[in-house]
This record gives structure tokens, C-alpha cells and sequence, in this order.
């Protein structure tokens, strides 16, 4: 028998309980032993719980209880959740987690920690997508090319109401906060954090970098318009927020942004709260996952197989993938030298001259334009929707500050890369 602690019995916690109690026939049957939950840890006895379990708010009550093979730890945060995993796994008990923001800072530290024991994760990224087995085990035999993925479905349901339904940001962004999708401080979603944690777990895995968030290019999606939107629908293309990970020879380059991608690729059509995320192996090339990326029950049945996983081996697989380091290490590329199309949205007051003054500035920051509209905006202003042909980051952001300075420019210029 497998006696399990959970520590953080919320949603997701709620949700494994069940799980467990409600399907442990097939349970046991797939683990080749019974799984039970013996305890739970929460911050509040007094709130209601939808569990038949014994609940505790000492921690250590868990982790210091030689009874318990498995801690599930669905306590969010960081700093918190670090001790507590730390003093389990030392403790010799095997670890499940569904914790994006620790495993995105501490991912390494605690695999230094594990070794042999069983450290698990499925669910910290994209919830009930098994893209972290699909990586670590099923593409192990590939050089990982690339991994461009739709990690938030916050983000994903509000640009898909911006482009199917014509609805302006703030008032989706209100829905989504009614809805329950966004939280009344919808930053971590839809300013592309969530999204970053994620994929520097998956790129851990495909890569072995060890880049935090701090070490990337993070930006979300709170500056695209219904202008925006306009321009990609006539240029066919979509708006998603995506996480990049791409290998150019020695380096990597990882992004989160707001991206303009073709309508005719797969991962544009991923609508609504879903996820997609597509992977290129240099042997099987394009695989793509998709389906709920969060959600309480979605969450639990990938926090539910790790712990099958745990009970069926009784030991750890690579925890990140690799047993040994990989020859020819890849390292990260600088934010400034990735390359990309880019368009931006410059506001405008309608003079003489500005059209040659601007184009003026791309000749001289090296940026060649690809496409160029110009749309009437309020009173005597208009918005300049320019499209380049490839350029590097760093061009870019100077030729957006060149411009900013201009006497006739109105605002600071939106640019959304263009994948």
C-alpha cells in the first residue's frame, strides 16, 4: 500500500482526493498496489472541504510521519513550498508537485536533492497535457529543435473573444476576472509569467538550460487592440500568446510574448481556456498536445499518474532528463540577438513629412519594411501598422525609442513579433 500527503488540500487537492477514492479500482489495478490519501495539510480547519480525509495545519505532521511513502505538494508559491519539498525529499519520501513558480527558480537545486528519489511533475505544466513524459520519455531518442506553445488559457480565451467576437480588452479582460479565468490581479497570466515558468521547465528538459525567469524575454498581451487585431485578420494571421523555445546551432532562445503566427498553422487554431503546445524532434519532427491546461480535475489526473508512476518503479527517472550532461552544451542566447518579423502600431498626428521620417528611421536602425497601412485614429491622428521582414531584437527596441521621440509621434509604439 502507498499512503499519500497532501499538502495544500484547495481545488487540485480537493480533486486528487477524489480521484484516488473514486477510481481506485482501476487505480490498483494500474499501480499493482492501493493508493490512499492519509492526510491532508490546509491553512484553515474551519473552512469546509469536499474530502474524506483527516486534515491537519502543521505541516510537519506530514513530512515527518514515516507512514507516508508520497507528498503531494500543492501549496503554491515559492520560498514556502522550497523548504517544504526540501525537508521531504530529505525525509527519503518521494515528491509530487504541480508547482510551475518553484520548479521555474529551484528546478535544479531540487533534482541535486532527489537523486533516486522519486520527484514528479507532470502537472506543473499545462495541467492534463502529458507533455513533460511526452518530452523526457517519448521524444528522449530526438535533438528537441523547437517548442512553441499556448501555456496560459486565461490569455487564450481573451485573444480568442478579441479576434472571433471583436471584444475590446478591458471589457474581456472584466469578463474573464467574473468568469473565474483571470484573478482580480490578472498580471501573472496575462503578462506572460505563468506562461514563462512553464516553459522553462520544458526547456530544461529538451535542452538542459538552467535560465530563470529574470533570464528571459517575457512580455504579455496587455497592449494589443482591436487595431492589432485588424491588421493580423487582413494579413492572415492570428494573435496568441505564445512560449518559444528554439535551438539555433549552440544557443537557445526562449520568449514569451504577444505573437502574430499564420492561420494555418496548427497551434493557431487552439481556441478558447485550452493549451497546445507543439514540439520538433529532429527525427519524428511535428508532434503537437493539446487539451486543458488547468482546471481542478484536469490538474489532479496529472498529479494522480506521477504518483502511479512513483508506485509502479518505486524510484526516479531523470528527474530533468538527463543522466549525464550533454556534450556540446547549449547556452542561452541574449534577449538582443534573437531574431524575429516584427509590426508595430505607431500613433501619429496627421502632418506632412512623417511618413518619410519614419521610414527614414527603419532605413537607418537596418530594419527593412515588408508592409505598411495607415489608419485614421481620433481627431487629426492616425495609426501606422507596419510589418518588417526578419530583424534582431535589438534594432527593434532602437528604432521604437528612436521613434518615440519624435515630435509627431503620440505614444510610446506597439510591437507584437510576428512568428
Amino acid at each position: 500500500m502507498i499512503k499519500v500527503g497532501i499538502i495544500g488540500v484547495g481545488t487540485v487537492g480537493v480533486s486528487v482526493a477524489q480521484i484516488l477514492r473514486d477510481n481506485a479500482d482501476v487505480i490498483s489495478a494500474r499501480a499493482g498496489v492501493d493508493i490512499i490519501v492519509k492526510s491532508g495539510v490546509v491553512k484553515n480547519l474551519d473552512k469546509k472541504r469536499d474530502v474524506d480525509i483527516l486534515l491537519t495545519d502543521n505541516v510537519n505532521a506530514i513530512l515527518d510521519d514515516d507512514e507516508i511513502d508520497v507528498v503531494v505538494e500543492l501549496m503554491g508559491g515559492v520560498d514556502e513550498a522550497y523548504e517544504v519539498v526540501k525537508k521531504a525529499l530529505r525525509n527519503g519520501k518521494a515528491v509530487v508537485t504541480a508547482n510551475k513558480a518553484l520548479l521555474a527558480y529551484h528546478r535544479y537545486e531540487l533534482q541535486d536533492i532527489a537523486k533516486d528519489i522519486a520527484f514528479e511533475y507532470e502537472a506543473s505544466v499545462a495541467a492534463g497535457i502529458p507533455i513533460i513524459n511526452a518530452l523526457r520519455d517519448g521524444l528522449s531518442a530526438n535533438h528537441i529543435e523547437s517548442i512553441m506553445g499556448i501555456m496560459n488559457g486565461t490569455s487564450n480565451y481573451m485573444m480568442t473573444e478579441m479576434f472571433e467576437n471583436g471584444v475590446d480588452y478591458d471589457t474581456i479582460l472584466k469578463r474573464a476576472q467574473e468568469l473565474g479565468y483571470a484573478e482580480a490581479d490578472p498580471t501573472f497570466d496575462v503578462g506572460g509569467y505563468d506562461a514563462a515558468h512553464k516553459l522553462l521547465i520544458l526547456a530544461s528538459i529538451a535542452y538542459g538550460i538552467d535560465a530563470k525567469p529574470e533570464d528571459i524575454l517575457i512580455e504579455g498581451i496587455e497592449n494589443v487592440s482591436n487595431e492589432d487585431v485588424s491588421f493580423a485578420k487582413e494579413f492572415g494571421y492570428a494573435i496568441k500568446l505564445l512560449g518559444i523555445a528554439k535551438k539555433d546551432k549552440n544557443e537557445v532562445e526562449l520568449r514569451v510574448h504577444a505573437s502574430m503566427i499564420s492561420q494555418d498553422e496548427m497551434i493557431a487554431k487552439i481556441d478558447g481556456v485550452m493549451n497546445g503546445i507543439s514540439v520538433v524532434g529532429d527525427k519524428v519532427g511535428e508532434t503537437l498536445y493539446y487539451g486543458p491546461g488547468a482546471g481542478g480535475d484536469a490538474t489532479a489526473s496529472a498529479v494522480v499518474a506521477n504518483i502511479i508512476d512513483i508506485a509502479r518503479s518505486g524510484k526516479s527517472k531523470p528527474m530533468l532528463g538527463f543522466d549525464r550532461p550533454m556534450e556540446g552544451k547549449l547556452t542561452l542566447k541574449p534577449i538582443d540577438k534573437i531574431e524575429s518579423k516584427y509590426y508595430l502600431r505607431i500613433n501619429v498626428s496627421d502632418k506632412a513629412g512623417v511618413l518619410a521620417r519614419i521610414t527614414r528611421l527603419f532605413e537607418e536602425n537596418f530594419i527593412s519594411i515588408e508592409t505598411m497601412l495607415q489608419r485614421p485614429a481620433q481627431n487629426t491622428s492616425a495609426n501606422l501598422l507596419i510589418s518588417t521582414h526578419m530583424a534582431v531584437e535589438k534594432d527593434i527596441q532602437k528604432l521604437i525609442k528612436d521613434i518615440a521621440t519624435l515630435d509627431f509621434v503620440n505614444s510610446k509604439p506597439v510591437m507584437i513579433r510576428i512568428v
